[in-house]
């Protein structure tokens, strides 16, 4: 009897474990209306990519939503190539730079969970290279020499995590860091693969910081220092990581530094605009980028900033996997708790810029924000320079997602539109408004 008990308990146990772990949702395509939205209403979303995208505002686009867990607008428009008029495909896979911040965001936190460092570390404890910094206090635009003066505080890796450390940006930050940066060949580490994280970050190290760390809200090379850390604490490279960690355990399999042989073709052509604001295709060393195809190289740089080339549907796994808590398909790679961490205000009363704040590698919806374009407070997102986008809305259950190539780009108005477009096909909201 007792045994017969026993089994009955393990049983009942583990229907219900399973039935814990059912309920995190996994990517699957559903009509529209089973999460409360409307067909007839996201259509206005086909007509206005199209409008974009017929007009060369944008030569393609891809735009993807997902709601509850559930697929409900998976749908590419325009071109890929517009002197061969090849339809953009899917799964085209594109350079999604600055959305490599979240990815190595999440790898810093799995280090975390393990023990390996505490957020108000200095980053110096890690990597000496970062010890005795300074603040710049007076630049000569002629020669770019410039003065200091010693840094009340040491950088710390919530500081990294948040852009408050005071590392400015190379090529898109400001002059003076551009200089400085220049000056002690520290790249920005968009588009250019040749060289080594571990020499451009102590590099870095010992450079000025544009302001006190902890005062201001600075973007910069902030998470490619990150992503040195994780090379540092795991004794991996950042793309050996970041494949064994998190991109086999989600099922992320066209996400890469650089793209094997057997995907090259699938990297989506990268655009730019003229002076008279015509798109043209981006050639070399035009914009921000010295190398428009640096995916197709057998690059050697792997930036945490800006580094990663993927598909939508991949990311939209990892932010799937992140409004889930941390876990996707019965992979956990991080606790709720810290899953929370990474998505409340981690700036206090420091402006990030537009009203609203940032986490742990995400910028934050507020409560002055959510009137713009109908984000719920708390929803958190990012992008990245060559025109894509996106944000999770955990009051809602969204997961949004569009994606360009194109940069610069004066018909910008789109991401806002896409926003608007999204939470106008809502037929039922959790939030009151």
């Amino acid at each position: 009897m007792k045994t017969t008990a026993t089994v009955f308990l393990l049983a009942l146990s583990c229907q219900l474990t399973f039935a814990q772990q059912s309920t995190l949702p996994v990517l699957k395509e559903a009509k529209p209306e089973t999460v409360g939205m409307s067909t007839d209403r996201l259509q206005r979303l086909d007509r206005v990519l199209q409008e974009y995208t017929s007009q060369n505002l944008v030569p393609g686009a891809i735009a993807y939503i997902v709601r509850d867990g559930k697929v409900v607008y998976n749908k590419a428009f325009g071109v890929d190539d517009v002197a061969a008029k090849t339809p953009l495909q899917r799964d085209a896979i594109m350079r999604i730079a600055s959305q490599t911040k979240a990815i190595t965001s999440l790898g810093v936190m799995m280090l975390y969970e393990e023990g390996r460092f505490l957020l108000d570390d200095p980053i110096s404890k890690y990597i000496p290279a970062f010890a005795n910094q300074k603040v710049l206090a007076t630049f000569n635009e002629k020669d770019s020499s410039y003065t200091t003066v010693p840094a009340k505080r040491p950088v710390t890796i919530r500081q990294l995590l948040t852009h408050t450390s005071g590392i400015g940006y190379a090529v898109i930050g400001s002059k003076e860091s551009k200089a400085i940066y220049a000056k002690a060949h520290v790249p920005s580490g968009i588009g250019t693969p040749s060289g080594s994280l571990a020499t451009a970050m102590n590099a870095l190290g010992p450079l000025p910081l544009e302001h006190q760390p902890g005062e201001r809200f600075t973007y910069g090379l902030s998470v490619d220092v990150l992503g040195y850390l994780i090379e540092v604490l795991s004794g991996q490279s950042l793309d050996e990581y970041f494949r064994q960690r998190i991109f086999e355990p989600l099922g992320m399999k066209d996400t890469y530094f650089y793209l094997p042989a057997a995907k090259q073709a699938r990297l989506a052509t990268l655009y730019t605009e003229d002076a008279t604001r015509h798109t043209i295709k981006m050639g070399m060393h035009d914009g921000i980028t010295p190398v428009p195809d640096y995916p197709k190289t057998k690059g050697t740089y792997f930036s945490g900033g800006a580094g990663l080339s993927s598909t939508i549907q991949d990311y939209a796994i990892f932010l799937q996997m992140m409004l889930n808590g941390g876990e996707y398909n019965g992979r956990r790679l991080l606790s709720p708790t810290t899953v929370r961490l990474m998505t409340i205000n981690q700036i206090g009363e420091v402006e990030q810029g537009g009203g609203n704040k940032f986490g742990l590698g995400f910028s934050l919806t507020t409560t002055k924000t959510t009137g713009r374009l109908g984000e719920s407070e708390g929803a958190f997102g990012w992008g990245g320079i060559f025109g894509t986008t996106y944000w999770v809305d955990p009051k809602e259950g969204i997961v949004a997602l569009l994606y360009t190539q194109k940069s610069p780009n004066s018909s910008s108005s789109l991401q806002d539109r896409f926003r608007t477009l999204v939470y106008q096909a809502l037929t039922s909201s959790r939030v009151a408004r």
